[in-house]
């Protein structure tokens, strides 16, 4: 979801690296855009509380122990989306550098902005309720006022931020789980908090009880209007409530950029070992997390207190350290996967809209009708099945014609032009 620059950051390496670059981040967006769908896919084809919370599948899950849970928990929920955050940072800076190459301001960068908050709020109303184009792009209109700070400052706030985020989203939901489900929500002094605990998680749950209804019934019309309905605040309350994390990471995603984490300008040999320190110690944090709730019965406050108040710092380690593996890596690789890998990164925008429109025909009730009937191995064979339709229509497309279908859309909107689209 960029649009590349021809001109390099004076901060970065030699414009010579330029190509190689431009690979090694389009096979990260790349392996990032097939994993959001794999982190999403519960929630699409069953309720959207089931995507944490495994007694809201509509079957049995197929993963009665669990460990199909902790193996996403740990792989995929979270990392894919932070690498494609950062990676939006870094698309805005380089989508900048062009534009201040030919003498254009920020007010570029905004409009393009601004057409990426419509296509989520459509995206949003009309497709799929975890859109994430909204936010990103409020979220940008931020970043753009830190554009002209340095790369370290950008760095270090960005750390900062993310850090102090990570601290705040723990102590507000840590603590849901000990008073919902142990016996220290039994003081009396809990007694109300407990009560408004178990009311928000029933109605959470009772709203996804009328959507699965919706959705069985072939009723678009109707799950259009509850959406607008019931959830017409969401896009605005996901600004805030991932508005924590995300800004962060778009500041650490321009700061890396111009600092050549992805042009070969730091040195190797502590990337390599930052690296594998990030994924395996990220990694193994989020193995005993998982455990934990494993332990506890994958109970609802259990699996919202490490998704979003015990995951978030080591998230950000296992982030950082596989988009340092795939920099160090990543740029060498050329073969038929890591071509079509890189091709599904550059059609990233068309895959991840195109990847939810797919989800509907598979799972509503007026085409497919699978909602609720697949179980979570199930479920995975869809993705592996969708992931096969993304590589298999990306390298050809972008062979003949010079963008994917929406990333041209966006361009024009963008500039306010018709561009060629076919070579």
């Amino acid at each position: 979801m960029t649009e590349y620059a021809a001109t390099p950051d004076a901060e970065t390496a030699a414009p010579a690296k330029l190509a190689e670059r431009i690979g090694s981040l389009d096979l990260m967006r790349g392996i990032a855009v097939l994993g959001i769908l794999a982190a999403n896919i519960v929630a699409f084809g069953q309720t959207f509380s089931a995507y944490m919370y495994p007694e809201m599948f509509l079957v049995p899950t197929g993963d009665e122990s669990g460990w199909m849970w902790i193996a996403q928990f740990v792989l995929i929920d979270g990392k894919m989306r932070g690498i494609f955050t950062v990676l939006f940072g870094v698309g805005l800076y380089l989508f900048m550098e062009r534009a201040w190459a030919r003498g254009q301001t920020r007010w570029l960068q905004a409009r393009r902005l601004f057409f990426l908050m419509l296509f989520g709020m459509g995206h949003f109303f009309f497709i799929w309720r975890g859109d994430i184009l909204f936010y990103y792009a409020v979220i940008g209109f931020i970043a753009l006022l830190c554009m002209g700070w340095s790369a370290k400052d950008q760095l270090k706030v960005g750390l900062l931020g993310y850090v102090a985020g990570a601290i705040l989203y723990a102590i507000m939901m840590v603590p849901l789980h000990f008073i919902a489900d142990t016996p220290f929500g039994d003081a009396a002094a809990m007694t109300e908090t407990r009560q408004g605990l178990e009311e928000s998680k029933q109605e959470a749950l009772s709203d996804d009880v009328v959507e699965t209804g919706l959705k069985q019934s072939g009723d678009y019309l109707g799950f259009v209007e509850h959406r607008f309905v019931e959830h017409w605040y969401e896009p605005l309350a996901n600004v805030f409530f991932f508005g924590l994390e995300s800004l962060p990471l778009m500041l650490i995603g321009m700061g890396l950029y111009r600092l050549g984490f992805f042009s070969g300008g730091m040195d190797p040999g502590r990337m390599r070992f930052w690296g594998w320190a990030g994924l395996l110690g990220g990694g193994l944090l989020h193995l005993l997390i998982g455990l934990w709730v494993q332990s506890i019965g994958f109970t609802y406050y259990g699996t919202l207190a490490a998704f979003v108040g015990l995951s978030v710092l080591p998230r950000l380690m296992m982030v950082l350290g596989i988009m340092a593996l795939l920099a160090l890596y990543g740029a060498g690789w050329s073969g038929w996967l890591a071509q079509r890998l890189a091709a599904a990164g550059r059609a990233a925008f068309t895959n991840y809209l195109g990847t939810s429109i797919l989800m509907l025909f598979v799972f509503h009730g007026w085409a497919l009708g699978l909602f609720g009937e697949l179980n979570r191995p199930q479920l995975y064979l869809v993705v592996l099945a969708t992931w096969v339709i993304m590589l298999s229509w990306s390298k050809p497309w972008l062979e003949r014609y010079r963008y994917g279908p929406l990333e041209w859309l966006w361009r024009c909107l963008t500039y306010g032009k018709l561009f060629p689209l076919k070579r």
